[in-house]
């Protein structure tokens, strides 16, 4: 299963506030040997969350929704969901039951309307106020509000993906090579690609400056017991033609399938 995240909000976009979701949810992922598939940044526009929501409804992936679920003029994610689905909102019983349990005799249709969800949702509890974010299929919606959404997005991992684990334990491996260009490199990539069924190859270069050598990380990704023989290689080779290199600080470390 590919997971995604979407990150919603005018003002991230506008950068009048920094995204602070996408480096969470790697780590909440990761912290449960998987990882993140793809994210996408989208602005208050409901047509275009329409659309868009039109096509990861079908993908069949586990996505995570940040943000717009309110109930100001700037929120759409609820109503495109719904529209995305072809399904009207309702006031969700458990939603009501929730949001008139945090505000009491002080609650309102406003507040009420955050509860109105797709027909056929399910909530996710919130812990910080109670106003509770939706799950439709393998699609969870909560806040934009980090408070609340990382708990939500922890409880909705630990609730029903539980046993969601990688089918085999996976690894990335690398060394820093010294004073190269990618593209001398280019053809032993090229070959370990070849020949390693299933990893992949990466290079990150680094053009250098008076504290720092020119240099390219260069490693693989995939599973463990195909990382090391494949670094052999490249470590071999590397030794063969005669360029320095040492171990990447990121040494080698588990990484979860898709990564």
């Amino acid at each position: 299963m590919n997971i995604g995240a979407v990150i919603i909000g005018d003002e991230i976009l506008s950068g009048r506030r920094q995204d602070r979701h996408f480096a969470k949810l790697i780590e909440l992922l990761r912290n449960r040997g998987l990882a993140l598939s793809w994210c996408a940044y989208l602005g208050d526009d409901r047509a275009r969350l329409t659309a868009f929501f039109r096509t990861s409804f079908a993908s069949g992936d586990l996505v995570f929704s940040f943000g717009g679920i309110g109930n100001t003029p700037d929120d759409h994610t609820r109503q495109a969901a719904a529209a995305a689905l072809g399904v009207p909102l309702e006031l969700h019983a458990d939603a009501k039951r929730e949001i008139e349990g945090r505000f009491g005799a002080e609650v309102t249709r406003q507040r009420l309307a955050m509860g109105e969800f797709p027909r056929g949702a399910r909530i996710i509890p919130n812990p910080y106020n109670r106003i509770p974010g939706f799950s439709v299929g393998d699609h969870h919606f909560v806040p934009g509000f980090p408070e609340m959404a990382w708990p939500m997005a922890e409880w909705v991992l630990d609730t029903h993906y539980a046993g969601l684990r990688p089918e085999r334990p996976r690894a990335e491996a690398a060394v820093v090579v010294y004073e190269v260009w990618e593209s001398a490199l280019m053809e032993l990539m090229q070959r370990i690609e070849r020949e390693h069924a299933g990893l992949r190859v990466f290079s990150l270069p680094s053009f250098g400056d008076e504290r720092v050598r020119r240099h390219v990380e260069l490693g693989v990704r995939g599973e463990a017991g195909q990382v090391e023989a494949a670094m052999a290689e490249i470590r071999a080779e590397l030794d063969r033609i005669g360029l320095h290199w040492e171990p990447s600080a990121a040494a080698t470390r588990p990484q979860a399938p898709g990564a």
